[in-house]
């Protein structure tokens, strides 16, 4: 018998999703709830491997304060670009935060060039971790 395997990122993601579009485009309690999800998925993150410079904690903390700056007016914007965001991450798997945060200074171990650029933007969406170790 077939039996879907349980996803909790995936899960979390949907659920963020799916507030944020609620709370952009119909009730703005449903923001208050996104970031209490991401409070929490970063406490689970964090739990699991208790480190700051873990990849998957650091995506996490950066997407909160994204939501959080976002809260602020002039910067509401940036909740439809998480929509758009959060959106390729639960159907294709592609998450540009991620690819974004794998060339920050302190995640590099390699020098930058527009072949590390390119290649980290452009290549086919990955399970797991797009960061290089």
């Amino acid at each position: 018998m077939f039996k879907p395997e349980f996803n909790l990122i995936w899960v979390y993601w949907a659920i963020t999703d799916f507030l944020l579009i609620i709370g952009v485009f119909y009730d703005p309690i449903a923001l208050q709830a996104a970031i209490a999800l991401n409070v929490l998925q970063v406490i689970h993150f964090y739990l699991r491997t208790p480190q700051i410079s873990n990849f998957a904690v650091q995506v996490r903390i950066a997407y909160l304060l994204l939501l959080i700056i976002a809260l602020y007016p002039p910067l509401y914007f940036i909740f439809y670009l998480q929509i758009i965001g959060t959106t390729a991450m639960i159907l294709a798997n592609y998450c540009f935060l991620a690819r974004f945060m794998s060339l920050m200074p302190w995640n590099m171990a390699e020098s930058y060039s527009f072949v590390l650029v390119r290649n980290t933007f452009f290549s086919k969406p990955v399970a797991g971790s797009v960061q290089r170790t």
